[in-house]
């Protein structure tokens, strides 16, 4: 079965003439009446019956009529999504993310993918940078917003927010509890609580460096690779941990109830930068469409946390 079979057999239905139908699609009679006999052959049925007074469906025909109205249409939309996908106006793109861009990309981004391609599916996955950057190598995210920059040819990126400051993570009963701050270096006599390098590899990096900064070793006694974990540790043993801070502040370190309290890092403040990453060499529109989407000035940094958060 051609589709070219089933539109002369529509034409002819609608027309109950073969001359008419073979005028409405440009064709030669012997032409029509040569293609209704091979759709009826692949189908194994007569569609038409026809004398020298009239054109008549068949009941086959009739049964067949609406199925293959229902081909055409099917395969019009099927046109139109395609050709919708390869302009990036339809299809879908996975993006993961982390709170900072939660807060300051996706709310913007999201609004204008709303607005210039309705017909593109997101779909958004919270992740830490290095399961994000996992995604993206396996396939099942297409763009990943995550602290640093991956240094391998696989990726592309774009730095789409400047200067996520890094602080300390602290139980209420640490003696930082009350300090408005502290010297990076005030870390060489304190153990320490951190994730593995896989979970974060540009804020795990952006401490150490620091810690070179100051000319201290740091101390990491315990491992814990999920946020929640580190305020839990912090809470009971004497550690310090870290955190961004806008995850802090998600967190409510220093809120009324938290077990843990953000203390400022300072000389140096440890900061990290965002950044949009997405594979070399990809062809799917709707990550070209969602990357135009991302502002492109600066969009707002984190705000001052409050006294209450940090102290």
């Amino acid at each position: 079965m051609e589709f070219r079979h089933l539109i002369s057999f529509i034409a002819i239905a609608e027309e109950l003439h073969f001359g008419r139908a073979a005028q409405r699609l440009h064709l030669t009679q012997p032409s029509l009446s040569a293609q209704l006999q091979k759709l009826e052959k692949s189908l194994g049925v007569r569609l038409v019956a026809r004398n020298s007074h009239e054109v008549q469906l068949t009941a086959a025909g009739r049964a067949f009529e609406p199925q293959a109205r229902q081909i055409m249409v099917r395969m019009d939309r099927a046109a139109a999504v395609a050709k919708a996908t390869a302009e990036g106006r339809a299809g879908s793109v996975g993006v993961g993310y982390n709170l900072p861009a939660s807060r300051h990309i996706l709310p913007r981004t999201l609004t204008r993918m709303t607005e210039r391609h309705p017909d593109v599916v997101v779909s958004l996955w919270e992740k830490r940078t290095g399961p994000q950057l996992t995604a993206l190598s396996d396939g099942s995210l297409d763009i990943a917003l995550v602290y640093g920059h991956p240094s391998t040819v696989d990726f592309r990126y774009r730095k789409v927010l400047h200067r996520v400051p890094l602080v300390a993570v602290v139980g209420r009963r640490h003696r930082w509890a009350d300090r408005p701050g502290v010297s990076f270096n005030e870390l060489q006599h304190q153990e320490c609580v951190l994730f593995g390098r896989e979970q974060c590899p540009a804020m795990y990096d952006t401490i150490f460096h620091a810690a070179a900064q100051s000319q201290i070793s740091l101390s990491v006694s315990h491992q814990a690779d999920d946020p929640g974990a580190t305020a839990h540790l912090v809470s009971v043993r004497p550690l310090v941990g870290f955190a961004s801070l806008p995850r802090a502040i998600y967190m409510g370190s220093g809120e009324p109830g938290s077990p843990s309290v953000a203390v400022k890092l300072m000389e140096p403040v440890p900061t990290l930068d965002l950044y949009a990453v997405w594979r070399s060499g990809e062809t799917n529109p709707a990550v070209a469409a969602f990357l135009d989407c991302i502002e492109s000035t600066q969009p707002d940094h984190p705000r001052p946390a409050s006294a209450a958060v940090i102290r």
